[in-house]
């Protein structure tokens, strides 16, 4: 997938999961501060990652995500291994 399939997917994820709108997900939004995440979410999104891929996330790799850019890195990173 490219950049840009997995922010429309990433888009859906949090509207689904967390009811965020999917305007405010963008590249540059930081998780805990512009979309309102707070450590469980943070959680439950790893796992929805993990879903998406069906590749297990380390939980130490995670504790680094703090945009939406870093979640669709991850997404990459993991397709690509």
């Amino acid at each position: 997938m490219d950049t840009q399939e997995i922010l429309t997917q990433l888009r859906d994820i949090l509207f689904d999961a967390f009811e965020i709108d999917p305007q405010k997900v963008q590249m540059q939004a930081h998780l805990f501060t512009d979309l309102d995440l707070d450590s469980i979410d943070a959680v439950d999104l790893a796992i929805k990652v993990q879903e998406l891929t069906g590749k297990r996330i380390k939980p130490d790799e995670f504790k680094n995500v703090r945009t939406v850019q870093d979640v669709i890195e991850m997404i990459q990173q993991l397709q690509a291994a």
